[in-house]
């Protein structure tokens, strides 16, 4: 009889009822029940959306570091890599929810982030004359663009997204103008595919071009950083003509980077206008990464950050940017972005020419 106890008591503990685990959770606290709830749907619906985006950075990030490929960020190859998944293998659908997330809030805090690599110093270290070029050289390439879209028949958001992407700081203000234009996924992947496109050009012609223009270190410099499109493709061109050329050029370019809180800001209030006669369309949020990301530049700009701390934070910035764009690339449709047809790239092409010179006539005449 012992052994018949010890034997059942074995038996239960090794196979336990089949319903146990129902009445255990029959007897939880309301709240507790709930919570578990929850942590299982975040489970369950955003993780392995986040693990697939993360395998596929982690192949950028690779393929960044082999030779031929080191001429393109992380962030670029991120996306291809996205697309080439996405079109040949398919996006399970249990991974939608996670890389909805990354695409939105990963991308919203990098952005916050880009803060720690400016100071309001380094702004004035290129003197009120730089900041004016590179003011000017903005705006006027935006508002061409914007206005050649229009004239050419590209659709308004893509020509936004291409607009901000040369004016600006690349892929990372496509990111962010599109949390206030709400373009689609093909639009963002496409606008980033041209600008990055151009932007290598600009990396690997303009300073072959800069003995025959006659600029000395201080003039390329700005130029560099007041035309080409992303940080990267500025900082590899600046230093290929020396020291004070690449500094100076890091330096312009990150004051572009600096505008993308008000030109964001102002095309909220436009959209916002937009839709204000028609009281059943949703108003668009101001983007509160705007101001976070005024906050901490003025904070880096204050507070001595130790120097391992920005690198931390710069890595950071990166590997959030590449994660976004790798789930942007995961939700593009070729199909759909062969319809879109040449016009989006001859405005990209149009808008890196003008970009090109008007900046260059200004560093040369005034």
């Amino acid at each position: 009889m012992a052994f018949l106890r010890h034997t059942c008591l074995e038996h239960c503990i090794v196979f336990p009822h089949p319903h146990r685990e129902r009445y255990s959770e029959s007897l939880m606290p309301a709240d507790l029940a709930a919570g578990r709830k929850r942590l299982d749907s975040v489970w369950n619906g955003v993780i392995p959306g986040v693990v697939l985006v993360a395998m596929i950075t982690a192949v950028a990030f690779s393929a960044h570091n082999v030779s031929g490929f080191a001429l393109f960020s992380p962030m670029i190859l991120a996306v291809v890599a996205g697309m080439v998944y996405s079109n040949v293998l398919g996006t399970p659908a249990h991974a939608k929810a996670g890389i909805a997330f990354s695409q939105k809030r990963l991308l919203r805090f990098a952005i916050v982030l880009l803060g720690f690599q400016l100071t309001l110093g380094q702004v004035v270290s290129i003197g009120a004359g730089g900041v004016g070029i590179v003011a000017a050289t903005l705006g006027a390439t935006f508002l061409f663009t914007v206005t050649l879209g229009r004239l050419i028949g590209v659709d308004a958001k893509l020509a936004q997204l291409i607009a901000a992407g040369t004016s600006i700081c690349g892929a990372s203000a496509i990111v962010a103008t599109n949390i206030v234009t709400d373009a689609r996924d093909e639009d963002v992947t496409y606008a980033v595919a041209s600008i990055t496109l151009f932007g290598t050009v600009a990396m690997l012609g303009f300073p072959l071009l800069a003995p025959a223009l006659g600029l000395d270190q201080h003039a390329f410099g700005l130029w560099a950083g007041a035309s080409i499109h992303e940080v990267a493709q500025v900082i590899g061109a600046g230093f290929q003509n020396g020291t004070q050329s690449g500094e100076i050029a890091t330096v312009a370019k990150l004051t572009r980077v600096a505008m993308l809180a008000p030109m964001v800001i102002a095309l909220g209030l436009m959209a916002r206008r937009k839709t204000s006669s028609d009281q059943a369309a949703a108003r668009p949020p101001m983007p509160w990464f705007v101001a976070a990301f005024i906050a901490v530049v003025a904070l880096n700009s204050l507070v001595t950050v130790p120097a391992e701390v920005k690198s931390a934070m710069a890595l950071a910035t990166t590997i959030m940017l590449t994660m976004g764009l790798a789930a942007m690339g995961l939700q593009a449709d070729i199909s759909q972005l062969r319809s879109r047809g040449l016009r989006p790239l001859a405005l990209a092409f149009c808008a890196f020419l003008f970009i090109g010179c008007f900046s260059l006539m200004l560093v040369k005449f005034a």
